[in-house]
């Protein structure tokens, strides 16, 4: 069975979560204090499970896989026999990619904005914030481009790993102080994406209606012992 390393107020590790539920794998939740115990930078946690100090790893029967992004494209490829959240086609996986990287943007700035406001760590949040808005304007303008030829997600015609990848800390913006009223496509996109089948959400990130969400994967949770 996998076991993930995992905080439930992470947005990167929110991603890991929902996919394991879209794919129906069962999995074993180890929960990190991340705070505010900061147990993943613990010289434990650093010899023997990612040297990065960060989360979430996954742990598929010995294979140790870090950065929730790479454990995405390792999950959809290897669970998903339908191929729906990582497509084969070689275009459509390069600009999964490119999305994937912008993910890592999303978290640098509006993730950033979000740990100073809540949990105080010590960033240049207005820094953090435009550098958000700059990232969100690059979102936005592409799904308003995207809906004007009749698609509602960031590549192909059905979601992917790439709007997993961007929507959590999209979502959680406005617990980093960062308004999104003027970004009406992406506003547009997170409802639709909270409004998917199978959707379980996390704190701050509600799924609508519970008779939406289908069977949900429930983890056994540990903590690291």
């Amino acid at each position: 069975m996998i076991k993930l390393y995992d905080y439930e107020l992470s947005g990167n590790c929110f991603k890991v979560r929902q996919l394991l539920a879209w794919l129906g794998v069962e999995y074993e939740r180890v929960a990190v204090d991340f705070y505010p115990g900061k147990e993943h930078k613990s010289a434990r946690f650093i010899d023997e499970i990612n040297p990065l100090g960060q989360i979430p790893v996954i742990d598929d029967n010995g294979f140790m896989l870090r950065d929730a992004q790479a454990i995405m494209v390792y999950l959809a490829s290897r669970y998903d026999a339908s191929r729906r959240w990582y497509p084969d086609d070689a275009e459509l996986r390069g600009q999964i990619t490119v999305w994937l990287a912008t993910a890592d943007e999303i978290t640098r700035t509006a993730s950033a904005a979000r740990l100073h406001d809540a949990l105080g760590y010590p960033f240049d949040v207005e820094a953090c914030r435009n550098g958000a808005r700059a990232v969100f304007r690059v979102l936005d303008d592409h799904l308003a481009e995207r809906d004007s030829t009749g698609f509602s997600w960031l590549v192909g015609d059905q979601p992917t790993i790439a709007d997993l990848a961007c929507f959590p800390y999209a979502a959680l913006a406005g617990e980093g102080g960062i308004a999104l009223d003027e970004f009406p496509a992406l506003r547009r996109w997170i409802w639709d994406f909270r409004h998917l089948p199978g959707f379980v959400g996390m704190s701050g990130i509600f799924a609508p209606d519970a008779a939406l969400r289908g069977p949900k994967v429930i983890p056994v949770v540990k903590t690291i012992a």
